[in-house]
């Protein structure tokens, strides 16, 4: 089963150890520092002209259906070129996506991926649903939902292993920060059918 890690411990590992800032307060948003030389790929479903022209040599397109081509590439991402959990949090919190921002159908994806909503509701942080590989199934299947139904809110994924971030965005796009420079040759060349 996913368990739940507490926010003072997602923000300690997170600054801590891997080195990155909160960019809001309580919430699953980090940031590299400004120095920090990264790169970035992004795995994108339907035509999106509000990605800056600069990105456009760092995406890759997603086949229909959208959610679960990038959803399954992500997993298969995880599982073979990372080791470890992967952590998935709302860049805002838990508050809001089950109250206001995604109430109507985001307690039954957490359900049905193996988390209690009630252990999040309420929680006016980020805590993390944290999955360990032999949870693959029910982190693709969260994600999968997350992608399709997300229209203004996105989430984060980190694997707390490794300095990457990664976020599943409300336009059906998986976008990937990286210091490591294989890594992002590797998601650059991914088929995502």
């Amino acid at each position: 089963m996913p368990r739940i890690v507490d926010y003072p411990q997602v923000i300690e590992h997170a600054t801590a150890r891997l080195g990155f800032a909160s960019a809001y307060f309580n919430s699953g948003a980090f940031t590299y520092p400004r120095d920090a030389a990264i790169e970035i790929v992004g795995w994108v479903g339907p035509d999106d002209p509000s990605i800056r022209v600069e990105l456009q040599p760092a995406l890759v397109r997603a086949p229909r259906p959208y959610e679960a081509s990038l959803s399954r590439a992500l997993t298969s991402a995880w599982l073979d070129h990372l080791s470890g959990d992967a952590w998935v949090m709302p860049k805002a919190h838990w508050s809001f996506e089950l109250d206001h921002g995604n109430g109507g159908w985001l307690p039954e994806a957490l359900r049905d991926a193996g988390v209690d909503p009630v252990s999040l509701h309420g929680l006016t942080s980020a805590a993390a649903v944290a999955f360990a590989p032999g949870e693959a199934e029910a982190f693709e299947s969260l994600a999968q939902r997350l992608l399709k139904h997300l229209v203004t809110s996105d989430f984060a994924v980190l694997f707390p292993d490794y300095r990457h971030l990664v976020t599943l965005h409300h336009h059906k796009q998986v976008w990937w920060q990286t210091p490591d420079a294989q890594l992002a040759r590797t998601l650059r060349s991914t088929p995502l059918d």
